[in-house]
C-alpha cells in the first residue's frame, strides 16, 4: 500500500530524593549525546514559523479502516489518528532520536536511566477544555499494559513502579535486564506513550474498537467519518499547545481529509483530477509514466525527489518459519536464488529502485563488508553459534540476469545451486514436481492485500516453476489480511519492517523469540534465535552512538544470514507529487519531508 505522508511512536518517588535524579529538569532527552536544540529554542529547524493557517489538505489513499482506536490490537485504524493524540515528549525529525517537551514541559532522568520524572505543562488541556493531569498518564500506562498493542505491552512491562506525587508530576522506575543492565531507551519510550483521558474511558471499554471519536489533546479532532471510505479532521482552534516550540509552524491546515480507494490506480487518478493535494509515490512505474497530463505540463502539479537519510523499510517476501515448509534455512536461501531481480527492477520499476541488502537500508546502520570495530565486538561472544563465513565473507545477494554481467547463464547457475540446497534439505524434483521423500509437493501461498503487489509476487512465483515449486498468489481485502497477519495465518507475505536511525526495544518486537509466539506482533517471520535475541536486546543498552551502530550492524548481519525474507527493493529518495497551492519549508529534515509543517496558499 502506498505510504501516506504522516508523521509517520513509583519507585522514583520515594520520600527521600533519588540519588540518580540529581540533575535539574531539562527540556528533553537525547538517546545518545546532547540535544541539538537549546532550552530556549523557539521552533524546530525544519519548519516555517510564519506559515499561514487555513485551507484543506486532502489525500487519496488505498485500503480501508474500521476503527478510530489506534492503540489496541483489534481493528484497522483510520489514517491520521496520530494527530488526535499526544505524548509527554515529541521527536525532532532532524536528529536520530531526540525528544523535546510537549505535554511535559520538563523532564528529569536518572543518571543510569533507571527512572524518569515528567512535569506536565499546567496549560495542557483535553479538547473539551479539561486539564490533562498525571492521573491520565497513569491510566494510559495501565490501559495500554493491559489492552494495548503487543509492542507497547512489551515495553511498558518494564515499568516496575509508577506514581503521581502531585497532579502535574508523574514518575516511573524501570526493571533491570536479566544481566543487570538498564534499558537506556525506556525514559524515551515513556515519553512517547500515547496519553488518553481517564474520564473519557471511565464509561467505555478501552479494549474494544470504536467509530466514536475519542477525546484527545492534539491539534486535530475527528470532524466526520464514513467508515472504510472517508475520514475528515478539523484543526482545534483553541489547541492548548499551539505556542509550544515543538508545535510552532506546524498543523497549519484547517482540515485534513483522507479518501480511501480500493485500487491505487484509481487513487492516482483522483489526485490528478484535483481530489487530492499531495501524494507519496511508492510505485516507480507510476512515477515514470502515470502523472503525465495538462496539470503536470503547465505546473499546477509539482513532482519532487527529496533525498533523506533515514533507514528505508526493509521490504521483502517474508517466510513464515512457523510453517515446517520454511523451517530450514537452506530452503529459504534456495528460494531467494531463483528470481531474476535485475529484470524485475528494470521492467517493473523502470530502474528507479535499489535492491535491498539490509534490514536497515539507506542508512549508516546497514552492515557492509566484514565486521569490525564495535560490530565485531558485538558478534564475538556468539562466534561458535554463527556460520564461520559470517566473519570472513561479506553478505551479498545472488546476482543473475542480463543486467548483472553474467546473463542467463548466471541465472541458470543460481537455480542449480538452489536445487542443490533443496536436495540437501530433503527435496527432489520428480516428474517436474519438487517433492519430499513421502511424495508431498512443495507448494505454498503468497498472501497479499494490495493488487499492485501482485506483479512482483507473480514474477517470483513464476521463477520457482523451474524448481518444480507451486506458489499461488492470493490477494484479500485489508481487514482479512490484517486478521491473518495477526494470527500468523500465512505461508509467505509481502511486508516490511521499518526502523528509525536509533533502533531500540522494537527490534525485539520485530525479531525476538517472545514476540514470535505473541499474536499481533511484528515478528511475522517467526524468528526464534537466541543470538538475535541477545543482539536485539543489547541495542537499547548501548551508551554511545558508535556502540549502537555497531550492535545494529551485527544484528543486521545475523538476520541476513538467516534468510527470513527474499529482499525486494527500496528508494533512496522520497518521490512526492503535490498541487502547486500546497507549499513546504525550504529545509527537509534528516528523516525526510514532514507534511505537518506544510501549508496551503
Amino acid at each position: 500500500m502506498p505510504r501516506p505522508i504522516l508523521l509517520l511512536f513509583t519507585l522514583l518517588a520515594l520520600l527521600a530524593p533519588h540519588p540518580g535524579l540529581a540533575e535539574p529538569p531539562h527540556h528533553g532527552i537525547a538517546m545518545h549525546g546532547d540535544l541539538a536544540l537549546p532550552a530556549d529554542f523557539t521552533a524546530l529547524p525544519y519548519v516555517n514559523p510564519a506559515a499561514p493557517k487555513g485551507g484543506t489538505i486532502r489525500q487519496a489513499v488505498t485500503g480501508s479502516f474500521d476503527s478510530l482506536h489506534p492503540h489496541i490490537v483489534k481493528g484497522v485504524p483510520a489514517l491520521g489518528m496520530g494527530y488526535v493524540f499526544e505524548t509527554l515528549l515529541t521527536r525532532s525529525w532532524d536528529e536520530p532520536f531526540s525528544l523535546y517537551g510537549l505535554l511535559a514541559d520538563r523532564v528529569e532522568v536518572a543518571d543510569d536511566r533507571s527512572a524518569v520524572t515528567f512535569h506536565i505543562d499546567p496549560k495542557a488541556r483535553w479538547q473539551d477544555g479539561t486539564p490533562l493531569t498525571a492521573a491520565d498518564v497513569l491510566f494510559s500506562l495501565e490501559a495500554q499494559r493491559r489492552d494495548g498493542t503487543p509492542n507497547r505491552r512489551l515495553f511498558y512491562a518494564k515499568v516496575t513502579a509508577a506514581e503521581a506525587p502531585d497532579p502535574q508530576t508523574v514518575r516511573f522506575a524501570f526493571a533491570a535486564n536479566p544481566d543487570g543492565s538498564i534499558d537506556r531507551e525506556m525514559p524515551l519510550l515513556m515519553g512517547l506513550m500515547p496519553i488518553h483521558s481517564k474520564a473519557f474511558w471511565s464509561t467505555r471499554d478501552f479494549s474494544r474498537t470504536t467509530l466514536e471519536p475519542i477525546l484527545g489533546s492534539g491539534p486535530y479532532r475527528v470532524a466526520s467519518v464514513d467508515p472504510g471510505r472517508r475520514i475528515v479532521y478539523e484543526r482545534v482552534r483553541d489547541y492548548w499547545g499551539r505556542d509550544r516550540p515543538v508545535r510552532v509552524g506546524q498543523f497549519n491546515a484547517d482540515r485534513l481529509e483522507f479518501d480511501y480507494y480500493r485500487d491505487d490506480s484509481v487513487a492516482l487518478e483522483a489526485f490528478k483530477a484535483g481530489q487530492g493535494d499531495v501524494r507519496y509515490e511508492s510505485d516507480p512505474a507510476k512515477w515514470a509514466t502515470g502523472y503525465d497530463g495538462p496539470a503536470l505540463r503547465d505546473g499546477r502539479i509539482v513532482r519532487e525527489e527529496l533525498p533523506n537519510h533515514r533507514p528505508e523499510p526493509a521490504r521483502g517476501l517474508i517466510f513464515n518459519t512457523r510453517r515446517p515448509l520454511f523451517a530450514d534455512v537452506r530452503v529459504r536461501r534456495a528460494l531467494g536464488m531463483a528470481p531474476d531481480f535485475d529484470w524485475i527492477g528494470r521492467s517493473l520499476f523502470h530502474g528507479l529502485l535499489t535492491r535491498t541488502a539490509s534490514y536497515y537500508p539507506n542508512s549508516e546502520l546497514a552492515a557492509q563488508g566484514l565486521p569490525q570495530g564495535e560490530e565485531l565486538q558485538a558478534l564475538a561472544p556468539f562466534r561458535d553459534r554463527l556460520p564461520p563465513d559470517l566473519f570472513t565473507k561479506p553478505f551479498t545477494l545472488p546476482e543473475a540476469g542480463n543486467g548483472s554481467g553474467n546473463g542467463p547463464a548466471g541465472l541458470r547457475a543460481n537455480r542449480r545451486e538452489a536445487l542443490r540446497l533443496l536436495e540437501q534439505a530433503g527435496w527432489r524434483v520428480r516428474d517436474g514436481r519438487l517433492t519430499d521423500d513421502a511424495g508431498n509437493r512443495f507448494a505454498f501461498e503468497i498472501l497479499l492485500s494490495d493488487p499492485s503487489e501482485e506483479r512482483v509476487a507473480l514474477e517470483f512465483a513464476r521463477s520457482l516453476e523451474p524448481l518444480g515449486i507451486a506458489a499461488r498468489v492470493r490477494t484479500v481485502d485489508s481487514a482479512q489480511f490484517q486478521a491473518r497477519l495477526e494470527r500468523f495465518d500465512f505461508d509467505m507475505t509481502m511486508r516490511w519492517w521499518a526502523s528509525s536511525l536509533s533502533p531500540g526495544n522494537e527490534q525485539l518486537y520485530y525479531y525476538g523469540s517472545d514476540a514470535a509466539g505473541q499474536e499481533g506482533s511484528r515478528n511475522l517471520a517467526g524468528i526464534r534465535d537466541p543470538v538475535v535475541d541477545a543482539l536485539a536486546r543489547s541495542i537499547a543498552a548501548a551508551t554511545t552512538r558508535d556502540a549502537l551502530v555497531g550492535r545494529v550492524r551485527a544484528l543486521d548481519r545475523v538476520l541476513l544470514r538467516g534468510h527470513y525474507m527474499v529482499p525486494l527493493y527500496h528508494s533512496p529518495v522520497d518521490r512526492i507529487a503535490r498541487w502547486a497551492t500546497l507549499h513546504r519549508p525550504a529545509v527537509t529534515p534528516l528523516y525526510g519531508p514532514m507534511l505537518e509543517s506544510w501549508w496551503v496558499e
